[in-house]
């Protein structure tokens, strides 16, 4: 009889361990987890995976949903580097739809939701599937502390972990922490607090924050985050409510796919509705019953509380999304409904909305409180600066969402390994990815509140698109020993086809008239008496790749399998043409390291005694990551510049003088 994921991960954990020393351990098995230790296993690292409950690796805690504006993207770089989350989403998905479509393709957000039991079994199943990588149902009480190697720069070394109930440590070169809301967090239902990260699942050790906090010295703030109610679906009208439709042609997260596993004409709806009077004075007369909301911890900003619209926006209509929860679920998560008020009172406020005047609620919602650690005292590799051998990924570090989790854990997945096999650390530039930019502004700037990725957020947007992740990463991630064989061969023959379909459409040309009588759908100018080539033709927006190679047959059929690819690669290709020069200066800024015990306070430069402690304090690993800090100026960063310039080019002695006495 074939074993369920479930059933089969149980029975290579019963029992004692295989082996007491690991090279990379990682923490925590949610979508940081899981990322990063199918990461480190595909670098060659023997990793363990440690977590609280089994059945719950690959749960979806929150929102049945993966990508959508930003978030997409990251999924889409998380599966050029061979991750787990976008061949799951397309596994799982019973809703595709790309947001953001009125804009350009640089903006699309692709997204879908997503049959929670599907995505946890497919994790689950693909885990067992990766070589040199262990699962281990356990609680950590503890971090193994030593002396830092004298070689390396930090104050500690973490060498492995102490388990619940378990007499003999677990060793290891590397550990990544990727504790969620579990780490010292407490839920809040109404007036009543209990200790925990998810309903359902025991706390986590209180021995592990207060080994962060009080033997390693870190900085730690305190976040809220919260979950809707679920709703019996049979109890809703949706008759009341807005349907909307699935895309009629799902378009698949992983570059590895050419469908999803959910068939078009089954796909289910989503439908939109909203609140009324009735939910806001729900809201405001139940806020003495209420603890969590009364509290000053930074909630989500951009998935905020019913409880926190109502007060920032009062008398404001607000969207409630109601969502299915898988194929065949009797459930609906009502996305915009989060709420943390007694759940005889959630029922009063769901039954404001006409379209659940009826409703029952299955589960209640709740709130969540827990520990972060401030992401400035961390590397680019996602490196504890201060401890040897601690990498931290998700939601410790501050974010919210799946998808920045899953991005961190790959990222810090593939340095933990580097570092158990003696290799230097490597970074992603904000130039190349999102997965860049989003690690850039959790080192460099740090969180006030828990960060989402937004597309806004990169600067070079028309070149971090999600049609080209595989372009820009799945080279890098080969070479670096994470990404697989195979799958770098499918990039390097999109690659090459790309380029010469490219290369066909430049030496193709018309001249205007020639154009106006092959293409009479395009408007070209009347008064234009010129030569243009086939990348310039595609720029017309009425022109698809599909209608030139139908009059060019011979020369562009047979690149038909990337119609869509070629057509965005020419409408951007003037604006990535501009925005080479530019990116090329931040890739040298970014290639200038700056020691990391150089110090400041004795640096002989211009710099304000303000410039002099965000450096010392933030230490930024290079000269692009200073210039982002808040309060460097430019002036100081020329004169960091010209230092560290002059320094390099003297050699020893010149280091020598920057860094502190040992």
């Amino acid at each position: 009889m074939k074993l369920h994921p479930v059933q089969t991960l149980v029975s290579r954990c019963i029992g004692h361990l295989s082996r007491q020393r690991y090279d990379v351990i990682v923490v925590g098995g949610g979508h940081a987890g899981t990322e990063a230790a199918a990461a480190a296993a595909r670098m060659g690292a023997e990793t363990l995976l440690v977590t609280q409950k089994i059945q719950t690796i690959g749960a979806l805690s929150c929102n049945p949903s993966l990508g959508g504006v930003g978030k997409g993207h990251l999924v889409r770089e998380v599966d050029a580097l061979d991750g787990l989350c976008g061949r799951a989403g397309d596994w799982a998905g019973i809703h595709f739809s790309i947001l953001n479509r009125r804009k350009g393709p640089a903006v699309w957000g692709p997204r879908a939701q997503l049959d929670r039991q599907r995505y946890r079994e497919f994790i689950q199943g693909e885990l067992l599937s990766i070589k040199r990588l262990t699962v281990l149902e356990g609680s950590v009480e503890d971090l193994l502390v030593t002396e830092p190697n004298p070689d390396e720069p930090g104050s500690h070394r973490v060498t492995g972990i102490c388990l619940e109930n378990v007499l003999h440590p677990i060793s290891a070169s590397s550990v990544v922490l990727t504790t969620g809301t579990f780490l010292s967090g407490s839920l809040f239902v109404g007036q009543t607090t209990s200790p925990g990260g998810r309903i359902g699942d025991a706390p986590s050790s209180a021995g592990l924050s207060r080994t962060l906090k009080e033997t390693l010295g870190l900085r730690v703030g305190r976040l809220r985050t919260g979950t809707p109610p679920r709703i019996v679906k049979e109890s809703v009208d949706f008759s009341l409510a807005n349907v909307h439709l699935p895309d009629r042609h799902p378009t698949p997260f992983s570059f590895m796919n050419t469908h999803t596993r959910c068939k078009p004409e089954e796909q289910l709806p989503c439908h939109l509705t909203y609140t009324t009077p009735g939910v806001e004075r729900v809201v405001q007369e139940s806020l003495h019953l209420n603890c969590h909301i009364q509290q000053d911890t930074k909630g989500p900003r951009y998935c905020p509380s019913i409880e926190s619209r109502v007060l920032r926006f009062p008398g404001r209509r607000h969207l409630v999304w109601l969502e299915p929860e898988g194929l065949t679920s009797d459930l609906l998560y009502p996305q915009g409904l989060s709420m943390t008020m007694p759940p005889e009172v959630q029922l009063r406020l769901i039954r404001e909305i006409p379209a659940l005047r009826r409703a029952e609620i299955h589960a209640p919602g709740y709130g969540v409180q827990y520990d972060f650690v401030c992401p400035t005292q961390l590397s680019s590799a996602l490196q504890v600066k201060s401890t040897q051998g601690l990498f931290l990924a998700g939601q410790i570090n501050g974010t919210t969402g799946y998808e920045e989790a899953a991005a961190q854990g790959l990222w810090a997945g593939v340095n933990a390994a580097r570092q158990a096999h003696s290799m230097p650390p490597v970074s992603l530039s904000r130039t190349e990815s999102y997965i860049g930019v989003l690690i850039d502004d959790l080192v460099s700037r740090g969180v006030t509140e828990p960060y989402r990725m937004f597309t806004s957020r990169a600067e070079f947007r028309t070149t971090l698109r999600p049609d080209n992740a595989d372009l820009r990463l799945t080279p890098k991630g080969y070479e670096l020993g994470c990404v697989s064989s195979s799958r770098y061969q499918e990039a390097t023959r999109v690659q090459n086809s790309l380029q010469e379909a490219m290369t066909a459409l430049q030496a193709l040309t018309l001249s205007t008239n020639s154009c106006r009588e092959k293409l009479p759908d395009i408007r070209v100018s009347e008064t234009k008496s010129t030569v243009l080539t086939g990348m310039e033709l595609l720029q017309y927006k009425e022109l698809s790749f599909e209608m030139l190679a139908s009059v060019f047959p011979e020369r562009l059929s047979p690149y038909l399998e990337f119609s869509q690819r070629l057509k965005i690669e020419a409408v951007y290709k003037p604006h990535c043409d501009i925005n080479k020069k530019e990116i090329e200066r931040i890739q040298r800024e970014e290639n200038m390291f700056l020691p990391p015990d150089i110090d400041y306070f004795s640096l002989p430069v211009s710099l304000s005694n303000e410039a002099r402690e965000i450096l010392d304090r933030v230490r930024p690993t290079t000269l692009g990551a200073a210039t982002r800090l808040e309060g460097i100026t430019p002036a100081a960063v020329v004169n960091l510049y010209n230092y560290v310039h002059f320094a390099k080019k003297k050699g020893v002695n010149g280091q020598q003088k920057m860094t502190r006495s040992k």
